[in-house]
This record gives C-alpha cells, sequence and structure tokens, in this order.
C-alpha cells in the first residue's frame, strides 16, 4: 500500500526510510539470536500494519482474528501514524521555518500530551507577557488538563523556581529551549542516543524520556539534525523484548541491528518499501512485551475503541 498523502505531508523525513538508501539489508537467517522469537514480531509487526491499512482503507472491523490485537489498544507500528502525534505535527507546520519556537512548542505538546487543552489555551512564544496569559487560560482550562502523565513526572521540578507544570511550561521552558535550540542546530544528523547526553545538562532537568520523544519529533521534521536510523536509547517497556532475542547484544544496539532486517512493511513511499527504524524497533519490542503478557491474562488491559 502506498502511503497515503495525509500521512506523507505532515513530515519530512520519510525519503530516511526507504530500502533503497541502504547498500545491504539483513536476512532473517543471519541474525544472531532468538529467530523463533524474532519471527513471532515479525508476524506481531504485520499483523498491526494489516489492522491500520484496513482502518486507513474505511474497512468495518473486525480487522483481524487475532484476539488480542482484535480486544486491546496497541501503539501504530511506525509512531508518525499515530492520531496525536500527526495533530500535533500539523499544528506546528506554520512555525517549521522558525526552529526555536517550533522546539519550543513541540516540548510543550509533549508535555501537555491533550490536543483539547492545546486548541483551548493556544501556543507558546518567546513573549512574557503572551506566556503570562496563557498561564491563566490553562490554569482555568477543565480537566484533565495533560494526558499521559507518565511522560512527565512533576517529582523532578517540585523543588525548582518553576514546581508546577504550568509555570514549568510558561516560565522555564520559553527561557531554556533557545539554548537547547542553539546545540541542535550545531549537530548533523546525531543519533538520539548521543543527543540525550548533550541535551540533558543543558536543559537542567533529567527528563530523559520526555526528551526522547521530542527528539523523535525533531527527526521527522529536520532529518538534518538527529538521524533516526542512528544508534537509539532504550525505554524500560522495551527491555525484556530486546533482552530475550538477544541478551548478549547492548539494546541500543540490537535496535540498529534489526532496523537491518529485510523486513516487508507493504507500505511504499513513492514506490519504494518502507524500512522499520531503530525507533521504531524500539517501540515494536514495547508492544510486543504488552502483547504477551496479554497473551497470558497478564498486564494493564487498555481496550480498544473502534475510530480511535
Amino acid at each position: 500500500m502506498e502511503l497515503p498523502d495525509k500521512f506523507k505531508k505532515p513530515y519530512r523525513h520519510w525519503s530516511d526510510h526507504l530500502s533503497a538508501k541502504r547498500n545491504t539489508l539483513l536476512q532473517m537467517e543471519e541474525f544472531p539470536g532468538d529467530k523463533k522469537l524474532l519471527e513471532n514480531i515479525i508476524v506481531f509487526v504485520n499483523e498491526r500494519l494489516k489492522i491500520w491499512e484496513k482502518k486507513t482503507l474505511g474497512e468495518t472491523p473486525p480487522y483481524t482474528r487475532d484476539s488480542i490485537l482484535a480486544k486491546y489498544k496497541f501503539c501504530n507500528v511506525f509512531r508518525e501514524l499515530d492520531r496525536q502525534t500527526i495533530e500535533f505535527h500539523e499544528l506546528l507546520n506554520s512555525l517549521r521555518e522558525d526552529f526555536p519556537l517550533w522546539l519550543l512548542n513541540v516540548f510543550y505538546c509533549r508535555m501537555v500530551a491533550r490536543s483539547e487543552t492545546l486548541k483551548i489555551v493556544g501556543l507558546l512564544s518567546f513573549d512574557n507577557q503572551d506566556n503570562r496569559q496563557l498561564y491563566s487560560r490553562l490554569m482555568e482550562s477543565s480537566r484533565p488538563r495533560f494526558g499521559n502523565a507518565y511522560v512527565f513526572p512533576v517529582s523532578v521540578i517540585q523543588k525548582s523556581r518553576t514546581p508546577t507544570r504550568e509555570k514549568f511550561i510558561t516560565e522555564y521552558l520559553p527561557e531554556i529551549v533557545p539554548l537547547v535550540s542553539d546545540e541542535i542546530k550545531k549537530w548533523k544528523r546525531l543519533a538520539v542516543f548521543d543527543a540525550l547526553d548533550k541535551i540533558i545538562p543543558i536543559f537542567g532537568f533529567n527528563l530523559r524520556f520526555l526528551w526522547t520523544e521530542v527528539l523523535i519529533d525533531v527527526g521527522y521534521q529536520f532529518p538534518e539534525y538527529i538521524d533516526l536510523f542512528g544508534r537509539f536509547s532504550i525505554g524500560p517497556g522495551a527491555l525484556s523484548t530486546l533482552r530475550l532475542l538477544n541478551f548478549k547484544e547492548e539494546p541500543s544496539s540490537l535496535v540498529m541491528r534489526l532496523s537491518n532486517l529485510n523486513v516487508d512493511t507493504g507500505l511504499t513511499y513513492n514506490g519504494q518499501m518502507l524500512r522499520l527504524s531503530p525507533e521504531n524497533w524500539e517501540g515494536i519490542a514495547c508492544e510486543y512485551r504488552k502483547y504477551s503478557n496479554l497473551k497470558l491474562g497478564k498486564g494493564r488491559k487498555r481496550l480498544y475503541a473502534i475510530g480511535r
């Protein structure tokens, strides 16, 4: 299936996913690890992509015979296809020529993680008066104001001079993001793994998970700064799957190896097959752990909602 235009237009990075950009691809039999587990994961990946394709083409459910995938919610194989990610990038499209302002607001979007709130209160600027007004709108907005609270542990900022999320957003971010922006603009396709070590000391708070999310977004729009096919940081949710695949290899290197696998995603961009990046593989490892746990009757049961 050719990737529809509505999924092409919000981003600038898709050409990095083309198989033609790699000289060689790793075959399944060459993978140094648990090949049976890898085969099962690829079946999971292919089924998730088929579900997405059927939904995108407007087919009616059921989209799969897999009882777990039919009942429970999972993230897309390509994070770029997530509804909220598309909403954020479309919202910030007009800011792409002003990198510091775009970066300020993509961090803000990921921190709020709730499109409804953003529509009500608006975007940040580097004008203190504008941000004070945004703070008032944010405080007056109905709850819940934020989504996915695990992304931003409030405990990290509680002893700072901006001890609430609202203060941190409207006072600290506009002050510190220009310094981070200046650092990022020095990069030439830096891997996320290395980029985090450069950003955290400048930013001043150890928000590695949130900055990983934002750096992925930077890679989507500014691939000249971030290489999503470089070494990628691994979250705790993905570790168990990756260790089962190959316990001898460092996980952030393993996802790079996996990105060289010759996996048929069934999706093309301008007629060429889209490859899975290390970032995609990290997400796949996390979602497969959830899938495996649910098959065993364990884990968080997030029910799938038709139309979401």
